[in-house]
């Protein structure tokens, strides 16, 4: 479970944490407006929904250590390049490869050694650990990240030069590359090419199996993976709203970059805590439960931020939503593929399920950072963001209903009804 979480969060460091963390500092380095590095992130989506449904056969047929090992160190590649400042251009094919490394190879096999790992009984324990460990991993590194630009900035990011601040944000990508490499070491050694399935009574590898077309169309023909596409999209649109967060502290609360990037570093600190938690709740009250409770705080964060004017100054305000948001997408990420078991889907056909689930899961990956970049662009200043959070507030809704219609399906039908089975 340890070279599962290292794997889990570093892998996402490079294409992800670097712009999250520090989007003020990376637009500015970089000479970007908002809406071409949410272009950037969405050649990462697009690549990624094509690398998602490959990505699940490929993850039921070969061994977890290898594919999560390799798509490491190919990150890790990229992360050399990207400390070389590209252009916009470079950018956009740099992304595009990021969502190979990072998906292609690794995301079905990261989730379905997780579901292995839990067995039947624990699978809101083995999420909610898994993601628990990677926010304690990915808060550790963003703390280290802005006490290094606190480090390199004595007297503020506004007063640096414009080379100091791009050896200061070139420092943090260096450090975020040399710990991607070596966790792709780390996870060679720490997990095994063959999973010992617990509460099964076999690898579910070692079972008769059908071709992958096969394995496809019987995920497609159930509803439930379906409404899980559905959940895992919403609460997926919301926790990418928390890359633009460092931004509105700035634009909205009137932050120093660095102060920003520092309050959004304290939210990232709940996923540990919100993950895990909300995952042995779904386990002791049901998942579908937990899972349609964290969409309500989550809708009542974003129409707090959408319809308040921000107070200049007011680092409290914004702390304490930011802190409920996190706890609300934080422990939905604990949460959603712990649904498997719950909904019943084949054990044998996790790795397909994810692809399928995937594609259409994570496609706000495609286009929450350039619709957040358009709208704070077209609307400047606080405007442009109250709009981006009436957007989020919509899905969220939109996951309550889902949730809420998953819970009474799942509350209804027997597993017969389902013509579902563990096997």
């Amino acid at each position: 479970m340890l070279g599962l979480i290292v794997a889990g969060e570093t892998v996402f460091a490079l294409p992800f944490h670097v712009a999250r963390f520090f989007r003020p500092i990376v637009l500015d380095v970089f000479a970007l407006s908002a809406t071409q590095l949410g272009t950037v992130q969405g050649v990462y989506g697009v690549v990624a929904m094509l690398a998602y449904f490959p990505g699940g056969p490929i993850a039921d047929r070969f061994s977890a250590r290898r594919l999560l090992s390799t798509s490491l160190w190919m990150t890790a590649a990229g992360g050399l390049y990207m400390a070389s400042f590209p252009g916009y251009r470079e950018m956009l094919i740099l992304w595009g490869l990021f969502a190979i490394t990072s998906i292609l190879l690794f995301w079905a096999a990261l989730i379905r050694a997780t579901r292995d790992w839990g067995g039947v009984d624990e699978q809101g324990r083995a999420y909610g650990i898994l993601d628990s460990g990677r926010g304690i991993l990915a808060a550790g590194m963003a703390s280290i990240g802005v006490m290094a630009l606190s480090t390199a900035f004595p007297d503020g990011y506004a007063a640096a030069g414009a080379q100091e601040r791009a050896e200061g944000l070139r420092m943090v990508i260096y450090g975020y590359t040399f710990v991607t490499a070596v966790a792709g070491a780390f996870v060679w050694f720490a997990i095994p090419d063959q999973m010992t399935v617990p509460d099964r009574g076999a690898d579910a590898p070692a079972q008769v199996r059908a071709s992958a077309v096969a394995d496809v169309l019987r995920v497609l023909r159930l509803p439930v993976v379906w409404m899980q596409a559905a959940i895992v999209f919403c609460a997926y649109v919301g926790y990418k709203g928390f890359d633009n967060y460092s931004l509105f502290a700035v634009q909205g609360y009137g932050l120093d970059e660095v102060e920003a990037a520092r309050v959004v570093t304290y939210g990232s600190w709940m996923r540990p805590v919100a993950a895990l938690g909300a995952g042995l709740l779904g386990d002791r009250f049901s998942v579908s439960r937990m899972t349609l409770i964290a969409f309500v705080l989550l809708l009542a964060s974003n129409l707090f931020f959408a319809f308040t004017t921000p107070v200049p100054g007011a680092t409290w305000i914004l702390l304490v939503n930011i802190l409920f948001a996190c706890t609300a997408f934080f422990g939905l990420r604990g949460l959603y593929f712990a649904l498997f078991e719950e909904a019943r889907v084949p054990v044998i056909v996790t790795g397909t399920a994810v692809g399928v689930i995937s594609v259409i899961g994570y496609a706000p990956d495609v286009f929450i950072t350039w619709v957040a970049g358009v709208l704070v662009d077209r609307s400047p200043g606080v405007a442009g963001h109250q709009h981006f959070f009436m957007f989020l507030a919509t899905f969220a809704a939109l996951g309550v209903l889902v949730s809420w219609g998953l819970k009474r399906q799942l509350g209804s039908e027997t597993p017969a009804t389902r013509g579902l089975s563990r096997s």
